[in-house]
């Protein structure tokens, strides 16, 4: 993995699946990811793009990745997104 990645993590208030995909993160922010949270209540097209798929990681390629994951999942998924370099 690149050193500097850049990952989105779509969530809102109240989300428990949220809470649970940024604790499979958290690993990941003790290394070289930087994790942006965007609150999708916020934003009226983010709602209805991921209201009901949420949580999300997205990457600046486009890839995403939706809830149910694990964290196997989640290192493999990262460990194939392109170079951000």
């Amino acid at each position: 993995m690149s050193k500097g990645l850049h990952l989105t993590l779509y969530t809102t208030a109240g989300c428990h699946l949220c809470d649970k995909a940024l604790a499979l993160l958290e690993p990941w922010l003790q290394k070289e990811l930087r994790l942006a949270l965007v609150d999708i209540a916020e934003d009226s097209l983010l709602m209805a793009r991921y209201e009901v798929r949420i949580p999300v990681v997205a990457s600046p390629c486009g890839a995403e990745l939706g809830w149910p994951f694990s964290a196997e999942k989640l290192a493999s998924w990262i460990s194939h997104l392109p170079s951000q370099n």
